[in-house]
Order: structure tokens, then C-alpha cells, then sequence
């Protein structure tokens, strides 16, 4: 609302407008003319392209509440994610194309079925239309917090222009090794970009600040979606948090992995099974040594 009242949100939004014409919205660097309706690896051109937008209720308690998330799913995703459980909205164009107007009306129909907060999922190479939008949104009356739902593959300069924009930011931190991000997620570069990511988020916004109602207001939500065989990397992302970013980093350990989208019995057969009692049991216990305060456990 600062920004908003200064101008600033405004001048935001042309100037992350303009970086579409030589797109480097996110790490890879695409370089192509979106505003010219040109597309790459991400396929969306100059309007951000919506998958579906409703009151969630499956997010974290402290997101959730009593009346909702209010997600707007965006279609594609910059990651490629050979295990995603979304792989229609996230690698296929399943969606509608949405201008500035029709995505600050989304908004508002989130805040008047009364939603805690809206919240952007997949927003990595849409920043510049979600920021395009904002000012119409808040013009029209929107008051909620907002929430950054991310796979944590952000370039810097997008995360700096969301600086005073976004109240909470839910990174999913994937992998520490190059190796395993390469394979899985066709990104080498992922632990290095997600690092620099989140330090950044953390430096905007600091720890999670939950209210008397249970919740959350501002501050970093980390999420980590545990993958079979993978207690090494686990240590290595929780030791990140507690050294680099906070001990009172609130974590989502989510234990949900299920083998989907192109896992099989004959491709990535390491990861075609469910994460075992005592894998999870094992991490628990290593959040607790490495120092973690704030963590959800499901055991």
C-alpha cells in the first residue's frame, strides 16, 4: 500500500513491463521478445496464462485458516520437473491467457469469497504481468497479503522489483547437488539459484510472523518436498537454512511424494516409490540435531 500510494508500485510495474522484450524474467535467460508475443521454454508471451483460481484449502494451517488461500495457479512452470504431479498445468499450455485486468478482478474475487490472502503459485516468468496488475487490484480495493509460491528458481532482478510487494514468500527448496538437479529438474544451476533466491527473500522479509489467529502475516516459509534415498541432500539444504538464513526458519518438511509424471518402473526407477517410516523419521531427527526450531512433522 506504501508503494502504492508513493507511485513506486507503479513504476515497478512498467519497468518489469519493458524486461519482457529480452526476457531474463527468470534464470534462464530466454532472451526473447515477450511483449512481441514470442514464447520459449516457459511458452507464455505477453499475458500471463491462468490454469484456475479458488479458495485452498489444502496449503499450510497458518495460510489456509478457516476461509482459504486464495491461489491463482499459473500455467507453465521454468522448472522441468520429471516427478511433477501437476504436469498439465505445469509443462503443457492448460489455461486461460489473462490480461492485467482480468488477473487484478481474480484477485478480488479471492478477497470477496474471503480468502486470507492470494496466493501466486508458479510465479517465476509471470512477475512482470503479476506486478502489471496490482495497481488496477489495489485501485479496486484488495487489502490481503500476499504470498510468493515458488519452485525457488528466481532470477535476483525479479525478486528485487517484488521488494515490499510480496508479504510472504514459500520457496520449495528441491535439491543441494547440481547432479540431482540436472536430472531431475533440468536445471545444473538450481542449488545456486535457489540459495541466492532465498537469502533474498529472508533479507525482504525476514522469519514467519504467524498472529493471534494462527496466521501467517509476513516473513519466509520454506518448503522441502523429501524424495526417496535423499537424507544427504536434506542435510545439506536444512544446514543452509539454520547457517545462512535463520534457525527460526519456519520449514514445511511435506512427506507427500508419490511417484508421478514421467516416473516409472523403467524410467527413474529410484524414485518410483513412496518416502519409507524410517526415511522420514531419519530427517526429523536430523532437522532437531542441525538446529532447526520451527519445522512441520507429520510423525
Amino acid at each position: 500500500m506504501k508503494l502504492f500510494r508513493t507511485g513506486e508500485l507503479y513504476q515497478r510495474s512498467r519497468e518489469a513491463v519493458r524486461t519482457l522484450d529480452r526476457c531474463r524474467v527468470c534464470p534462464r535467460d530466454c532472451d526473447v521478445d515477450r511483449l512481441a508475443d514470442e514464447t520459449a521454454l516457459c511458452k507464455t508471451g505477453r499475458h500471463a496464462i491462468v490454469s484456475s483460481h479458488f479458495p485452498h484449502f489444502g496449503e499450510e494451517d497458518c495460510l489456509k485458516g478457516t476461509r482459504g488461500s486464495g491461489t491463482i495457479f499459473f500455467s507453465m512452470c521454468n522448472l522441468r520437473c520429471v516427478f511433477c504431479q501437476n504436469l498439465d498445468i505445469s509443462q503443457k499450455v492448460d489455461g486461460t491467457e489473462t490480461p492485467p485486468e482480468g488477473l487484478a478482478l481474480l484477485m478480488m474475487d479471492l478477497q470477496n469469497r474471503g480468502c486470507h490472502n492470494i496466493n501466486f503459485v508458479t510465479p517465476e516468468h509471470v512477475v512482470p504481468q503479476i506486478l502489471e496488475a496490482l495497481p488496477m487490484a489495489v485501485q479496486m480495493g484488495l487489502r490481503l497479503p500476499l504470498v510468493y509460491n515458488t519452485g525457488a528458481y528466481d532470477s535476483l532482478e525479479s525478486l528485487r522489483l517484488m521488494d515490499g510487494v510480496v508479504d510472504i514468500y514459500m520457496p520449495d527448496f528441491k535439491y543441494w547437488d547440481a547432479g540431482l538437479a540436472e536430472k531431475y529438474l533440468k536445471a545444473r544451476d538450481y542449488p545456486e539459484v535457489a540459495k541466492r533466491a532465498i537469502r533474498e527473500m529472508h533479507r525482504q522479509v525476514g522469519d514467519l510472523v504467524i498472529d493471534e489467529t494462527g496466521l501467517a502475516q509476513r516473513g519466509l516459509l520454506v518448503r522441502h518436498l523429501l524424495m526417496p534415498g535423499e537424507a544427504a541432500d536434506f542435510n545439506s539444504i536444512i544446514e543452509f537454512i539454520v547457517r545462512e538464513i535463520s534457525p527460526h526458519t519456519h520449514v514445511n518438511i511435506m512427506d507427500q511424494y508419490r511417484p508421478a509424471g514421467k516416473v516409472g518402473a523403467t524410467r527413474y526407477p529410484e524414485i518410483n516409490r513412496r518416502i519409507s517410516i524410517e526415511e522420514l523419521k531419519r530427517v526429523y531427527t536430523a532437522a532437531r540435531t542441525l538446529g532447526l526450531y520451527r519445522f512441520d512433522a507429520s510423525l
